[in-house]
C-alpha cells in the first residue's frame, strides 16, 4: 500500500485586485477583505485547507503591501512560511520557488497550489477532491488540475480540453486554452469535454520544480539560488536581488501549455473535475450574482448600507454601509463608496474597473 504523502498547501496571495477597486487597493486587496460573512477570503481559504495539512505544512507567497494585515488575520502562524515577492513575477515564479525549497528537503511531499480568492460552496466535498487529488499527483511524475464544469460560455476564464476518461473520474489533458473569445468560448461549452481551469494545481515538489527546470530554463537557476539561500541570514539580500529577474509568467503560459503540446498520453497531466459551488468571485457583477442567489431579493437589488429605498430601480449592487442609500429609476449599475473614493459603473461592464486602475497608475498614486 502506497505511504500517505505528506502534503503542502501553498496559498498565492499577491494579487492586488484591481477588479474590485474602490475597497480593493495595494495594501488591502480583495484577498483580505470581508466580502461576505465575517471572514476574509484568505481567512476561508487557509480555514479550508487546515484539515489537509498540519498548520506547519501551510505556506503562504504575498508582497510586503498585505504581509501584515495577511499575518494579522491568520493570527502570526506562518513565520518564515510567509514569503514575500520583492517584486510581482506572477505565479510561475512563486509556485516555482515554493517547490524548490521544498524539493531541497522533503521532495516527494505534494504541493497544492492554491489562490487566496475564490470561493467554495462545499468545504467538505473541496477536500474530498483534494485528497483524491493528492493521491494522484504522489503516484509518479503527475500534474493534477482541478476542473470546473462550465454552464456558460465565459471569456474571462481559461479552459481545459479533457481527453481519455479513467477511473474515478479522473481524464488525461489534452490541451489548455487561455480566455478564448466569445464564439470560441460557446464552442467549448457545446463541446461538453471542456472544463474551465481553477488555478488549483497539485504536483510533487520534484515535478514541480523539475517542470519548471525544462520549461523556464532561465528563471529555474535563478529560484534555486533563492531556495539555496532560504532561512539563511543571506536570504532577504538573494532574494530581493535574484528574484526581480526571473521571468514575468503565470503557471498556465509557463508550464501547463507547453507540457500539454506533448500530447495527452505523454504529458502526466490529469483534469480531476471538481464539483463543489466554485467561483472565483472575479468581479462586482459576480459578487451581486452570488449574494442575490444566496439571500434573494424581489426587485434584484443588493445594498449593503445603513437603510434603503428602491423606487422603480432593479438589478443594483450598492455598497455604503455607512450611509442610507435610496434609488430611484436606475438599472442594473454597480455603486460602490469607501472613505476617499465612490465607484459607479453599469454592473455588465464590472470587468472593467481594472482599467480605473491601470488610469489612476499615471493620474493619482494614493487611491491605489
Amino acid at each position: 500500500m502506497q505511504a500517505k504523502a505528506e502534503f503542502y498547501p501553498i496559498i498565492l496571495a499577491g494579487g492586488s485586485g484591481t477588479r474590485f477597486w474602490p475597497r480593493s487597493r495595494r495594501s488591502r486587496a480583495k484577498q483580505v477583505l470581508v466580502l461576505e460573512g465575517d471572514r476574509s477570503m484568505i481567512q476561508t481559504t487557509a480555514e479550508r485547507l487546515a484539515p489537509l495539512a498540519p498548520q506547519e505544512n501551510l505556506w503562504v507567497i504575498t508582497n510586503s503591501l498585505l504581509a501584515p494585515v495577511i499575518s494579522e488575520q491568520l493570527h502570526n502562524l506562518l513565520g518564515e512560511r510567509m514569503i514575500c515577492e520583492p517584486a510581482a513575477r506572477n505565479t510561475a515564479p512563486a509556485a516555482g520557488l515554493a517547490a524548490f525549497i521544498l524539493e531541497r528537503a522533503t521532495p516527494d511531499a505534494v504541493l497544492g497550489i492554491f489562490p487566496s480568492d475564490q470561493v467554495i460552496a462545499d468545504d467538505a466535498a473541496f477536500r474530498s477532491v483534494i485528497e483524491q487529488g493528492i493521491r494522484l499527483a504522489s503516484a509518479g511524475d503527475n500534474i493534477v488540475v482541478l476542473g470546473i464544469k462550465p454552464d456558460r460560455a465565459e471569456t474571462g476564464y481559461g479552459y481545459i480540453e479533457s481527453g481519455q476518461a479513467l477511473a474515478d473520474g479522473v481524464t488525461r489533458v489534452r490541451r489548455f486554452t487561455e480566455k478564448p473569445n466569445r464564439e470560441r468560448a460557446e464552442e467549448f461549452l457545446e463541446a461538453g469535454n471542456y472544463y474551465w481551469n481553477s488555478g488549483i494545481f497539485l504536483w510533487s515538489a520534484r515535478t514541480l520544480a523539475n517542470a519548471i527546470r525544462e520549461h523556464l530554463s532561465e528563471t529555474a537557476p535563478i529560484l534555486e539560488k533563492i531556495a539555496a539561500a532560504h532561512q539563511t541570514p543571506e536570504f532577504d539580500a538573494v532574494f530581493s536581488e535574484l528574484y526581480p529577474e526571473c521571468e514575468n509568467i503565470s503557471i498556465d503560459y509557463a508550464v501547463l501549455e507547453p507540457r500539454s503540446a506533448k500530447g495527452e498520453h505523454r504529458s502526466n497531466l490529469y483534469c480531476l473535475p471538481a464539483e463543489f459551488g466554485w467561483s472565483d468571485l472575479g468581479s462586482w457583477s459576480a459578487l451581486y450574482e452570488r449574494q442575490l442567489a444566496r439571500n434573494g431579493s424581489l426587485d434584484g437589488n443588493v445594498m449593503e448600507s445603513a437603510g434603503a429605498l428602491a423606487l422603480d430601480a432593479q438589478g443594483n449592487y450598492i455598497y455604503s454601509p455607512k450611509k442610507f442609500i435610496a434609488l430611484v429609476g436606475v438599472h442594473n449599475l454597480v455603486v460602490v463608496e469607501t472613505e476617499d473614493a465612490i465607484l459607479i459603473a453599469a454592473r455588465d461592464r464590472s470587468q472593467d474597473v481594472g482599467k480605473i486602475v491601470k488610469e489612476l497608475a499615471a493620474l493619482n498614486e494614493e487611491l491605489l
